[in-house]
């Protein structure tokens, strides 16, 4: 057939247009959706949307559709026809005369993530009064996972990404859950860099402390990150203050260290889960390369960096090599990462717990405070306060369905 031949594409109704939302309810069971556009094709109607969702096991199907305009064919018999065979399975039918397609949806449109361990109806309730607070509209909602945590996703359109995610990350303060709020659009989708902090948050230890216990110096070690976290000392002085304590360290200990590291829960799912949908993953710390090094081998990550304990003659010298890795050179590395890795800085996700993390945090196109202290957890874009890792993943629209999927393919 010709290009002249090709019929004119159908044209989207314009609000003088009438139409019908025909909507379905009841139980579900394979071949309603079938069932009722056998009975609409009837009248020659033309599909303008369709939505449909299932709940515990009971179906809602809703389609809009023009109105019958055939030769002796009526709305009348359209609707008898449709409740008739709702009727026949034991469903009900609505159906509601209009005009036009949906109202185009408001300006400024957002992905709401909200995780509760439990997610409870009050919780819920105060986050869309906050989203209606702003001038928001709700435009959709569906659930990502149901454990470790629940988790579920907002469509918001209707007001600007910033000051929706302000009245809401107050309210989930308030509240006692955790609160994403994204821009929509394709860079959601397009995020393909993750770096990550690697003490308490890609492993539950901090690894310096499991230096210190086979020194036998724990209490000192203690001692100073006390004075750094009291602002007595800055990160490179604390840094150097504590591994000075491990001077004459037999270097075989970092074996043992290596094996006493604990992954978070939930790491190996995560980084596995991005691996797979081509996401590159890596790993910044003002830990050591001798444990960081193994990571990255171990988990498959694409970038690695942190400070180099010094050894000479088989043990630890007290001294780091290198140029240290601070606060200032995290937001450096990921910077860094995301240019071998051909990123865009705004698709690049860090994650982190400490105040040391904040360059990071921020120099990101998405800052995640994980299990932080409160000062990180106000200054990140948002945060997750669970003890699992692969939550992550619901923030990027990653539902825990395509996460088991993919690990029952790939097995």
């Amino acid at each position: 057939m010709s290009a002249s031949q090709n019929p004119p594409p159908t044209a989207v109704p314009g609000d003088d247009v009438p139409t019908l939302l025909v909507k379905i309810f009841g139980k579900d069971r394979p071949g309603i959706t079938a069932g009722l556009f056998d009975t609409l094709a009837a009248y020659s109607v033309d599909v303008v949307d369709i939505e449909q969702v299932v709940t515990r096991g009971r179906i809602v199907l809703c389609a809009l559709v023009t109105v019958p305009t055939g030769d002796g064919v009526t709305e009348g018999e359209l609707r008898a026809t449709v409740h008739n065979w709702a009727e026949s399975l034991k469903l009900q039918a609505e159906i509601i005369s209009g005009r036009g397609d949906n109202r185009p949806r408001g300006t400024g449109r957002s992905h709401v993530t909200v995780l509760g361990h439990p997610l409870t109806a009050e919780q819920t309730a105060a986050i869309a009064a906050s989203i209606t607070g702003t001038g928001g509209n709700i435009d959709r909602i569906f659930r990502l996972a149901k454990y470790p945590v629940t988790a579920v996703e907002f469509e918001v359109s209707g007001t600007e990404t910033e000051p929706l995610r302000t009245a809401l990350v107050t309210e989930a303060a308030a509240s006692g859950i955790d609160v994403a709020v994204i821009s929509s659009g394709l860079q959601r989708r397009a995020q393909r860099l993750v770096v990550m902090d690697v003490d308490s948050t890609l492993i539950q230890d901090e690894v310096i402390e499991l230096f210190a216990a086979h020194a036998g110096c724990e209490e000192k070690v203690a001692e100073v990150t006390a004075a750094a976290m009291r602002g007595e000392l800055d990160f490179e002085q604390s840094l150097h203050a504590r591994v000075a304590l491990l001077e004459g360290l037999d270097e075989s200990v970092v074996d043992k260290v290596r094996e006493e590291v604990r992954l978070t829960p939930g790491a190996r799912t995560l980084i596995r889960t991005l691996k797979r949908l081509g996401y590159q993953v890596g790993v910044v710390s003002g830990g050591f390369t001798q444990i960081t090094d193994d990571l990255k081998d171990r988990l498959g990550l694409d970038f690695a960096s942190a400070n180099t304990l010094e050894v000479v003659d088989g043990k630890l010298t007290g001294r780091v090599i290198g140029e240290v890795v601070d606060r200032a050179g995290k937001a450096r590395l990921l910077r860094r990462f995301a240019a071998e890795a051909g990123v865009p800085l705004v698709q690049t996700v860090a994650i982190g717990d400490g105040a040391n993390d904040l360059d990071m945090l921020n120099a990101a196109g998405l800052g995640v405070a994980f299990n932080a202290k409160p000062l990180v957890r106000e200054a990140a874009h948002t945060s997750v306060n669970v003890p699992f890792l692969d939550t992550v993943l619901y923030l990027l629209g990653i539902t825990r369905e395509e996460v088991e999927a993919a690990d029952t393919h790939a097995d």
